[in-house]
């Protein structure tokens, strides 16, 4: 059937069919404007665990919402879909989860990182995580070479370096503008060069990243608050204590991201981690900070970036960990943010 048959019988106004793909959606990968990549990887998460998981529980959550967004009537039409949840993937983060637990332990009880056995740990680690860089950037290319909006879904936030590589071949020079609770600057955290502590450290070193803003930060170590200061401008970090200070006296959020905005370039990779939310939000991620934001606040920041003309080249969503009680709420609240983000970036890309 022709996308053009599938929109035509399909009911947006109905109950999302499981048989159908993400949102309840009825359309093909080739059919879909936005593409979306599942990462269920977290071999390096320092404390809570469970974000390997995130991809299949925003999957499964992404049925319960409407399809009806004020900002971007008839969005559903453009369609979005998911790609296949690998298996390779998934296997060798829980192969490897094991091992990085071993480690971190032993490093806990005083252990030296040069003994053998640890080193042996580190260099496997080391070499998967670029095996799944590369993976991650040939998945990137492959959709944006067909001309999609992509979406990387983690797993925890080691997993979009892949992404910004490929961003970088493909776009040249961009800014990524990082909604998070944690800096992630930190270099070779635990001993690892791509733990999800290090994301942006990482991220700096690719030449094209003209420029990284950070958005909410409220947990971060002296080393990564001495980088943004010697950074020459390069990483500017709005702090979540700042931001609500200036609240407190008298500041507006409107005029807050005016400030965010002006900051950015014309070119936007958005990183999302879950836990820039308030915990209430979500309490399962792998490590929530008190504090942050609420999703309306999230989501006019974002329109706000929109509406300024500027381009959002690609975006992910990260640390969205479902309770070991079985609780959906964590991707209940990830699959709405994920609907209303993917059509924001959908429609600043001017489709």
């Amino acid at each position: 059937m022709t996308k053009e048959e599938k929109i035509k019988n399909f009911d947006a106004n109905g109950i999302g069919q499981l048989n159908d793909g993400m949102f309840g959606l009825p359309f093909t990968l080739d059919q879909c404007e936005t593409v979306l990549i599942p990462v269920p990887w977290e071999v390096t998460v320092s404390y809570g665990g469970g974000t390997a998981d995130g991809p299949k529980a925003i999957l499964d959550a992404s049925y319960q919402v409407d399809l009806f967004d004020p900002l971007v009537p008839d969005a559903w039409k453009k369609g979005i879909a998911m790609d296949t949840i690998s298996e390779e993937v998934r296997a060798k983060s829980d192969r490897l989860r094991q091992s990085a637990e071993e480690y971190i332990e032993a490093l806990a009880n005083g252990a030296e990182e040069n003994r053998e056995d640890l080193k042996k740990i580190s260099a496997e680690i080391g070499n998967e995580c670029l095996w799944l860089n590369n993976w991650v950037k040939t998945k990137v290319l492959h959709y944006l070479n067909q001309n999609k909006t992509v979406g990387l879904i983690g797993g925890d936030h080691s997993t979009p370096l892949g992404m910004m590589q490929a961003l970088a071949e493909k776009f040249g020079d961009f800014c990524v503008l990082q909604l998070d609770a944690h800096a992630d600057l930190r270099n070779a955290y635990e001993g690892f060069e791509f733990s999800h502590a290090s994301i942006m450290f990482n991220a700096l070193k690719i030449k094209e990243v003209s420029k990284l803003v950070q958005v909410g930060i409220r947990d971060y170590c002296e080393e990564e608050f001495n980088l943004i200061n010697n950074s020459n401008g390069r990483v500017k970090t709005f702090f979540d204590r700042d931001i609500k200070y200036t609240q407190y006296n008298g500041d507006s959020w409107d005029r807050v991201c005016n400030r965010i905005v002006n900051e950015l370039p014309q070119k936007i990779y958005l990183s999302f981690d879950i836990d820039a939310l308030d915990p209430k939000l979500c309490p399962n991620t792998g490590t929530p900070v008190a504090g942050g934001f609420d999703t309306e606040q999230v989501l006019f920041l974002l329109e706000k970036v929109v509406k300024s003309g500027r381009k959002i080249i690609a975006f992910d969503i990260n640390e969205v960990s479902p309770g070991k009680d079985g609780s959906e709420w964590d991707a209940n609240v990830a699959a709405r943010l994920l609907y209303r983000i993917a059509n924001m970036v959908m429609l600043s890309n001017g489709k």
